[in-house]
Formats: structure tokens, sequence, C-alpha cells
């Protein structure tokens, strides 16, 4: 650690000139005037970034597909980083592993009859949701016309539908000056058609307690039917998705023909009822289990500890692919090497007597390219560390490139995105660390509201941001190796890779060491 050699009042970097040095012994200024984030930042080397990023995404890692065998590895190299800078884990001893249960869908098929009546896979009915093979059967089900609850009109308020299989159907009834009911207004609400009346129709059936519902929406199962028979006799798995803890209500798309074999009168009538019939429910669940890890890492602070600055990048990229290895280089090596990085940074100045007032947690999620899954276990099933007490999210997704359709300024700059979103204050902090150490082009081009592109919503910080914690989302652009096999370490720009870790660690050392928490001051509702 190199000396500074204090010539006058101006070369205090934290005490100042006067009396605050009194009864202080040379050691003791000498450590508080070292505590400059220069001195630590320039722990941050491109040639560390190099070695650490030729290795992460190396073939060795085969692109470290959520799951894999790839993945496993480079949580264990995370891992053992970790270690090696005396950085633990927040879970105690040897365990840097938050486990992150999954969930690889295929397409479930069920066999079900109506008074012995069979009805067809993917001619009369598709299985939407199923948490597990079961059985139901009943000799009555509950019509609750279109299957709506709302504060202005529900078609459960006077039925019980409590461990019943209920029927609805598509669209929502409208008043005789053709507006919607739930809204009073003509334009289509979250009842009306979609996959957003889907996921709010189910949600109804759920929360009143029923077991099973039976939707009926004629056109759309058209649709979707011949992708999921498609999807079924390929055998091919789907997405992966988180494995929820509870067990989800059954749910099946049924066309017209089944609609009216359970309630005759379904396209005339919505008036909620009891339908004697016998109905036979048999579904047998693919889906296959998945465990994947994100990799926690923490500096406790020294003076608020109970107040956490999260630090994110994702660890996970797109695997193997027709035989070819998909590197991942800058997506998102690029920010995980970074935040090793930052980390030995902070560790630094922890051991010379100048750890940060606040916990900085490092998050390395997995499950990005998967759909956020990683940091939305983290925020929505198991944070940590309790939301209400993060302040803040630095997060980090590409940021060893240039952007090719950049051809305004120079190639010293930075996208944020979503720093002014919830909190002006992270903005002018982030603003400020910029201008006093790092002097690079901050390009809020992506930060607009109306961004085509839409990447506030697309990386891991919209899981925190979501719940009203502000963030700042680094990001250099797309490229033409942007999700494929030729993002390769060899095409970094390592001296930018360097600036802008610097960046983000400055900013993060403000947010840390700042006497007040960072203000929330355009948090949603």
């Amino acid at each position: 650690m190199k000396k500074i050699l204090i010539l006058g009042c101006s070369a205090f970097l934290i005490l100042g000139c006067g009396s605050s040095t009194k009864n202080k012994t040379n050691t003791q200024v000498e450590k508080e005037v070292i505590a400059a984030p220069t001195d630590y930042a320039s722990t941050i080397t491109s040639d560390e970034l190099k070695t650490m990023l030729y290795k992460y995404a190396s073939d060795e890692f085969e692109g470290r597909n959520t799951g894999d065998k790839g993945q496993k590895m480079a949580v264990e190299y995370l891992k053992e980083k970790y270690q090696a800078m005396g950085i633990p884990s927040p879970l105690g001893g040897e365990d840097y592993f938050q486990e992150v249960p999954l969930e690889k869908q295929q397409v479930s098929e069920a066999e079900l009859s109506v008074n012995g009546k069979e009805f067809e896979n993917f001619k009369n009915h598709i299985v939407l949701a199923a948490s597990k093979s079961m059985t139901i059967s009943a000799d009555e089900i509950v019509y609750v016309g279109y299957g709506i609850d709302d504060e202005n009109y529900s078609d459960y308020k006077n039925i019980d539908v409590t461990d019943k299989i209920v029927l609805a159907k598509a669209g929502e009834p409208k008043d005789e000056e053709g507006n919607f009911i739930t809204s009073s207004k003509t334009d289509d609400t979250k009842w009306t058609n979609g996959r957003q009346a889907l996921s709010s129709k189910k949600e109804a059936a759920k929360t009143n307690g029923a077991k099973a519902l039976l939707y009926m929406n004629s056109e759309s199962f058209s649709k979707y039917a011949p992708f999921y028979q498609r999807q079924a006799e390929s055998g091919s798995t789907g997405r992966l998705t988180l494995k929820s803890n509870e067990d989800n209500i059954l749910m099946l798309m049924i066309n017209e023909d089944l609609g009216k074999a359970l309630n005759s009168t379904i396209l005339d009538d919505a008036t909620a009822k009891q339908i004697n019939v016998n109905v036979n429910i048999e579904v047998e669940n693919k889906s296959e289990s998945v465990i994947s890890e994100n990799v926690v890492a923490y500096i406790k602070g020294s003076e608020k500890p109970d107040e956490i600055l999260v630090i994110s990048a994702h660890l996970d990229h797109e695997g193997i692919k027709n035989g070819e290895i998909y590197n991942g280089a800058d997506d998102d090596g690029s920010g995980t090497v970074a935040i090793l990085e930052i980390a030995q940074a902070f560790k630094a100045a922890e051991k010379a007597g100048h750890g940060p007032k606040r916990t900085i947690l490092f998050l390395h999620v997995t499950g990005e390219e998967k759909g956020l899954l990683g940091s939305k276990h983290y925020a929505d099933n198991d944070p940590i560390f309790p939301l209400e007490n993060t302040v803040a999210d630095l997060n980090i997704d590409m940021i060893g490139r240039t952007d090719p359709k950049r051809t305004i300024g120079t190639r010293n700059y930075i996208y944020l995105i979503g720093s002014d979103k919830l909190s002006k204050e992270l903005h002018n902090i982030s603003e400020e660390a910029n201008t006093k150490y790092t002097q690079m082009e901050l390009d809020y081009k992506f930060n607009d509201d109306n961004d085509p592109n839409r990447f506030y919503y697309r990386s891991d910080h919209y899981n925190f941001a979501k719940n009203n914690i502000p963030v700042i989302f680094y990001f250099n652009g797309t490229h033409d190796d942007y999700h494929k096999p030729s993002d390769t370490p060899d095409k970094i720009e390592y001296d930018l890779l360097e600036t802008r870790s610097r960046l983000v660690f400055y900013t993060a050392w403000e947010v840390a060491n700042r006497a007040e928490r960072v203000i929330v001051d355009k948090a949603s509702e």
C-alpha cells in the first residue's frame, strides 16, 4: 500500500485541519488519510481482469448453461476466488451457494372424461399448469361465468368454490353502453383476453380456493393446441422456470365442444351455479427438477451493517448449441470478473482499516438468460438480507466491449440505465463519482422510458427495482457477437473494462460510506 505524504491542509482527505488530529498517533492519522478510494481502485487492473476472464469464458466452462456442468464449474471458480480473498459468505462456513430450485418444463398431458365420454389431448384440451401428476374426480363442478373476481364485479361473490373444479369462459361483461363493467371503459383490462387474462383468472380461482380451473377459450385454444402438440410429439423440453414451493392450481384450456359438454348453456349464460356432472381428470406431469446456484459473498459494514448495498452480475450464459460453445465473455463474463475485482478492492480497504460503513453483498446470479431467474428467486423467494434494508443494487451486465452503432462520442463511455428512475440522489451520486474519478461519457440513450429495446426490464437489476430498490444498470450495448459463439475473451477491450469496473467501485464506495442511505423519492405503488 503506498503512503501519502502530508504536505499541508489540502492533503487531508478525511480529517481536515485543526483539532481533529489532536491526540492521534502518526499511524492513526496515516490510516485515516489513506482512506482515499483511489488507493483501492488501483487494485482493479486490466491484467487481472484479463487473466480471470480468459479462464472464466474458456471452452472449459462449456458456456455456463444454467444447471449444466459448465455452470457448476463456474460457481466453484467464484467460490474459490472469494475464499482466496478471505471474503466470507453470508450463509456461513463453506457455503457460498444460494440454491435456486428450477423446473425444466415439458408439455403435460391429461386424460379427461365427462359423464364417461372421453375428450382428447390437443383436440379438446391442453394442460396449462400442473405442479405435479394428479387425479381429480368430482360429481359436480362450479360454473363461474367469466371467472372474474374484481372490486366492481365478481363471479365468485355468492358461491363457494373451495376444493372444487371451476369452469370459466373467456372475455368479460360489458354494460349497455359497451364499457367493460370492471373498469367502465372500452379499453381492454386484465380480464379481457390474452396472457394477462389467463393469469388473472387462474389467480382468482386459486385465491377463492378452487383446486382446478377449466378455462374455455376457443380462439386461443386453436392457436395454443397445435404448438403444444408439436412440443409433446418432439419430446423437446420447454423453458426453465422457478419451481414454486406451493402446489399450483391445475389449469386446462378447453375448446367449445368440451365447454358445452360441461355446461350446455355456457355460450349464453354467465350466471354462477353448481352443475351436476361427473368429471374425471388424470394428469401426468413430465417436468424435470433442476438445481442451480447463486453465488454470494459479503463484507460486513463497519457502522451500518444492517444496511445492504448489492453489487450484482449474472454468472450464466447460453451453454453449447449445435456443438458450438457460447463462451459469453462479454455477456456476462465481463460483469462477473468486474465484481471479483471490486470485491478485492473493498477487501483491501477493509484490511487497511477502512471497510465500508454499510454491508456489501457480492451477488452472482444464475439463470439470467432463462428469464432473470436467479435474481427473481433472491428478491421474491429468499432474500438473504431483507429487501427493506437494501439501499441499492448496482448491476453489471456486459461492460467489456463497445457498441458499433454508437457513432457519436468517444469509446470511453458506458450506458447507464435506471439510475434516476427511483432515486434522484443515486443518479447524482453516480454522476459525481464519475466526474471526480473516471471522467467517462455517461450515455443515457437506453434509459428512456420509451426505449424499444426495453433494456431496463431485461437484466437482474429489475427484480430489485420492482421492489422500489434504487438501481443502476451498467451496459456497453450489444454488438455483432451478442449471444453468439464468437463472444470470446480475445475481443474484450480490457482498458475499458478496467475503467468501467472502477466506476462501479467508486459509486459503490460513495453509496456504502455516505452518512445517510440513498433516498427513494420516486417509488411506485
